[in-house]
């Protein structure tokens, strides 16, 4: 039951992406507009010429303003779309116009009892008797207050309708009306009604929320406290939008009248704020209590954690572990994105990851007690804390407290991280025991591309077919979704799913609870997520379970096998495979990488060229090359299939020191050049230039036979394949 409720609040929260991606935009508009057309603001930097009253400047500024306050004001018919579409399964343009749909429906049956009641008088106008800030207008029509929790249920019960009915088939008389027609039908029918109960229901329910924002509001600096514990808390399980939305959204955050009208939730009042801050003192410390926090730990304390790591990486890997730390803590200053730096120390020492908990449920108490009232639209990176406390000016926001605050925590960071670090030996970027592939290719690589090029029914996403394969095959995968930073699956089975596989593909980690598995690629996810869903749309619908198992499984099962059968087998057959370098040829087990070196990939041989150029092997054809240009699938026109691979570690360095001089699909002749090396540059910028040349696909019944170990011409035989009976 855990696990399917988890699985459960993991689609939901991943669903609030979609509307919460459109508030930054949303609030650059209103950030912009605001400020600079503040009297105040255009008066103090002597831009009255420029940007006053009838200006054309000012009057687009007015618009944008106009604009990003639209999207504000319309929050629960965004989240109510928004929700639709992430939990919809197919068809999620339906899910979409059946949620716009619904959204009307229940607010115009609400609008109907409240007229019936006699809460709405005929002219429009609301009863004397009726509580102030319980009746609202929702897109012109007069509905109860119900926030972003009116499209919340919305869009979670048109999604159930959705993923039930989509599919529905109806009687040959009603056939037109099935299928995708059917659902804006059956969710028109049930938000009839559910508007009807709404109006029964939603005043108790409000009533709590007022009470439990109350509560919350009371709580002073401790419930701030609680509140960054937890969030901060819950990153690991992607489960953090689900909690801190209502304090965002919601009454739940507590309540304001800003303008003439009854706002709630920290966001929404920091924002109509904003809109009117030509009447505001001060922005509302308690508002944005639940995010001005952010701004000092993300960009000042976790840059110093990653400066701490940097420092305790070991001599040899300092340059690989400085650029990996230093992008992950740019993207932290600048957009606000944590993961890629909490994940770099989350699973290799979760110690820190309490400390990071620790330390950044203070900031948000600090923040809250030094007044601090800067707001933000996604997270407290730089551009928000420029739009949202620097524009807005010190006096209206206290920003300039931030700035003390956050050198003292980059610090605390700095110091605790170094120390913790040294003190329990943690893995963290730098200090790991062996070196480690950014990427590992396997046999999946060279059948996607080969499969593609021969009948164009396979696809060529080697990366997608690796991460269906990791996640247990097409059959296994329930759902496909992401967020900021991570590819978020559901799953049928999770013992099908392999960790090593999917963290092959480039993945920083890898996350379980019961059937939701969430891979974390970092800020390209959304992308990934594309391509994997038009990868499952032609995948062959099976389980990846066989060939998972018997890879892991490889290794003991060759150590179970008898000595003595093996001696008793008999080389029936021999395949001769050249070397396609000249260079000094030796067993693929010297490879200086423990992947290659232990056959995870293939078996076969390494070469450490002398000459630069890569030469085709055998007669045979270019499966692929890759877009880095370090790595090629070879075909032989006798069915065999390689990888070359030059150098260990090169996929890093992004084309350089490489130059095609084939292409995939193209067919070549024993000896001809496929790549040319720049020998000089490999030799200075990798690790090695120790090149695998391995056998992606041998049978149970082969195996591979060294038959040169030392120095080798391109197109001398280099190992053998042989058959065995």
């Amino acid at each position: 039951m855990k696990d399917k409720i988890f699985s459960v609040l993991q689609r939901v929260g991943r669903s609030f992406m979609l509307p919460i991606a459109i508030l930054p935009v949303a609030g650059l508009l209103l950030g912009i507009g605001s400020s600079f057309t503040n009297a105040t603001t255009i008066e103090t930097y002597g831009l009255t010429s420029l940007l006053g009253n009838g200006t054309i400047l000012h009057a687009l500024l007015v618009i944008m303003n106009k604009v990003g306050s639209a999207v504000f004001d319309n929050l629960p018919l965004i989240f109510a779309v928004g929700v639709a579409i992430g939990m919809a399964k197919k068809e999620k343009e339906v899910s979409a116009l059946s949620a716009v749909i619904a959204y009307f429906v229940m607010n115009t049956a609400i609008n109907a009892m409240l007229t019936i009641t006699g809460q709405i008088l005929e002219n429009g106008e609301i009863a004397e008797s009726v509580l102030e800030g319980t009746i609202t207008s929702v897109c012109g029509i007069q509905s109860l207050q119900m926030g972003v929790f009116g499209g919340i249920i919305v869009g979670l019960g048109v999604a159930a309708l959705h993923n039930r009915f989509y599919r529905i088939q109806l009687p040959n008389a009603l056939s037109f009306f099935g299928g995708t027609r059917f659902v804006p039908i059956i969710s028109t029918i049930v938000y009839m009604f559910v508007g009807i109960l709404m109006y029964f229901v939603w005043p108790v329910v409000q009533n709590g929320i007022y009470a439990l924002g109350g509560l919350v509001t009371g709580s002073g600096y401790v419930g701030t406290l609680i509140f960054g514990l937890i969030k901060r808390a819950l990153i690991p399980f992607g489960l953090h939008h689900v909690f801190y939305m209502p304090f965002w959204q919601t009454a739940v955050g507590g309540t304001m009248e800003v303008a003439g009208q009854m706002v709630q939730g920290g966001q929404n009042i920091f924002f109509a704020q904003l809109a009117d801050s030509a009447n505001v003192a001060h922005f509302s410390a308690d508002a944005t209590r639940y995010f001005s926090g952010e701004f000092i730990f993300m960009i000042f304390g976790l840059p110093g954690a990653a400066l701490a790591m940097y420092h305790c990486a070991k001599p040899e890997k300092k340059k690989a572990a400085g650029g990996l730390l230093l992008s992950a803590a740019l993207a932290c200053m600048a957009t606000g994105i944590t993961e890629p730096l909490e994940f770099s120390f989350l699973f290799v020492a979760p110690a820190l990851f309490v400390v990071q908990v620790i330390l950044a449920g203070t900031a948000y108490m600090i923040a809250h007690i030094l007044n601090i009232a800067v707001g933000l639209t996604f997270s407290g990176g730089l551009l928000d804390f420029f739009l949202f406390g620097i524009l807005q000016g010190n006096e209206k926001t206290s920003w300039m407290r931030v700035i003390p605050v956050g050198i003292l925590y980059f610090f605390l960071y700095y110091f605790i991280f170094k120390f913790m670090i040294k003190k329990f030996d943690f893995k963290t970027p730098g200090r790991e025991d062996d070196d480690v592939e950014t990427k590992l290719y396997t046999k999946a690589d060279v059948n996607a591309r080969k499969e593609a090029q021969n009948d164009g029914v396979a696809s060529e996403d080697a990366m997608s077919e690796a991460i269906t394969k990791g996640l247990g095959g097409k059959k296994n995968i329930s759902d496909v979704d992401c967020c900021a930073t991570r590819l978020r699956c559901t799953v049928h089975d999770a013992a099908k799913v392999s960790d090593s596989i999917l963290k092959a593909t480039g993945a920083s980690g890898v996350v379980h609870k019961g059937n939701g598995v969430q891979v974390i690629y970092g800020p390209n996810v959304t992308v990934i997520k594309s391509n994997l869903e038009d990868y499952l749309e032609k995948a062959p619908n099976t389980y990846a379970e066989a060939e998972n198992a018997e890879a892991e499984n490889a290794p003991a099962q060759k150590e179970a096998e008898p000595a003595q059968e093996t001696k008793e087998q008999k080389v029936v057959d021999t395949i001769t495979v050249c070397s396609p370098m000249s260079g000094l040829a030796a067993d693929l087990s010297t490879a200086p990488d423990e992947a290659f070196a232990e056959k995870m990939m293939g078996d076969g041989a390494v070469v450490t060229p002398e000459d630069p150029y890569v030469r085709a092997p055998e007669d045979g054809e270019v499966a692929f090359v890759f877009d880095t240009k370090h790595a090629i699938g070879f075909v032989t026109d006798s069915g065999v299939s390689l990888l070359i691979h030059v150098g260990i570690d090169t996929v890093k360095l992004n084309g350089e020191g490489f130059e095609a001089l084939v292409e995939s699909g193209q067919t070549v002749k024993k000896g001809d050049p496929m790549l040319k090396l720049d020998l000089e540059y490999l030799k200075t910028h990798a690790p090695s230039v120790t090149s695998p040349v391995l056998c992606t696909e041998l049978e149970e019944n082969q195996r591979i036979r060294l038959l040169t170990d030392g120095p080798v011409k391109a197109g001398d035989p280099l190992f053998a394949i042989e058959i065995l009976a």
